[in-house]
């Protein structure tokens, strides 16, 4: 293919990252299928394609749903409990990547996403977050319009039911850090527990591969104690970064240079933080620890 057709691509290489990764929940894997999209595109002749944009998204999703069912089989024997591998989103600033930007990449909103079937999931990303008709989207799932229909509507039906879908300012986000930050450092609470849920949760994904809780903590009480006492522990006096991960505000604990855990947060519909999410499988860790981040605590 010519150099332009090169920059087709380009132009919609951030778009295709953004629907690879809300379908699969991992960067590695949405890295795998951009490229091999891009293989795709490049054995194609010059001028045979007449609609690149909606030709590129039908191979993007549809490498991404075969790849979606084997990795669906393999989290049945995934080690502890599974969360979407953490996005660095302050780098794709691009004016033309807002999509990659937007509430639908939260960590919470992931989770809701694993609840759908594939093509569900897909149809729904298709049509409410990127904004394709039913006759497109049709086509590229290689079913019937009504059929596409009735899965966006089911899909935005179990979407709108969850309850932890919501976004803080980002003002907020910062106190919320800042608040976190201090409790793990002296132990203080205060301001921290004005901050959360009274039923807030905190989740860990190690994959077996490192040291984290091994159950859902529930509650103020348990959420607390692990704050200051568990990563009080482990985190006082070390090297803590803020980044902006999946378009909110997270932290990343560091030792020798190397990201060793990730913490990003969901919220109720008060701007509370109700989800915290700890992310310590090196394996979803890597494309962190090349990213800079603002330091928030030594």
């Amino acid at each position: 293919m010519s150099s332009s057709a090169i920059e087709i691509f380009e132009s919609h290489r951030q778009v295709l990252m953004g629907l690879a990764y809300r379908v699969l929940g991992s960067v590695a894997e949405a890295e795998d299928v951009v490229q091999d999209t891009l293989i795709a595109w490049l054995g194609e002749k010059d001028g045979s394609i007449s609609n690149p944009q909606g030709w590129l998204t039908t191979v993007c999703v549809r490498k991404a749903l075969d790849v979606l069912k084997s990795a669906r089989r393999a989290r049945t024997s995934y080690i502890g409990a599974w969360l979407p591998e953490p996005m660095h989103t302050e780098v794709l600033d691009d004016p033309e990547c807002q999509l990659s930007l937007s509430e639908s990449v939260t960590m919470a909103f992931m989770l809701v996403l694993e609840r759908l079937a594939p093509k569900e999931r897909a149809a729904f990303l298709l049509h409410d977050v990127f904004e394709m008709d039913y006759r497109d989207i049709a086509a590229s799932l290689d079913i019937a319009e009504p059929a596409c229909r009735k899965l966006v509507s089911r899909a935005r039906a179990n979407v709108q039911r969850a309850e932890t879908v919501h976004q803080a300012p980002k003002d907020r986000q910062g106190e919320l850090l800042d608040a976190f930050m201090t409790a793990v450092n002296t132990g203080k609470t205060e301001s921290l527990v004005s901050l959360l849920a009274h039923d807030v949760t905190v989740q860990s994904d190690s994959g077996g591969k490192a040291t984290a809780v091994s159950r859902t903590l529930v509650g103020l009480k348990e959420t607390l104690a692990f704050v200051t006492k568990v990563l009080g522990h482990y985190w006082r006096g070390g090297e803590v970064v803020a980044l902006e991960l999946n378009s909110s505000l997270g932290l990343v604990s560091r030792a020798n240079g190397r990201a060793e855990a990730v913490i990003t947060f969901g919220f109720d519909a008060d701007g509370k933080a109700s989800q915290i999410f700890v992310t310590r499988n090196p394996d979803k860790l890597a494309r962190i620890d090349a990213e800079a981040g603002v330091l928030v605590r030594h």
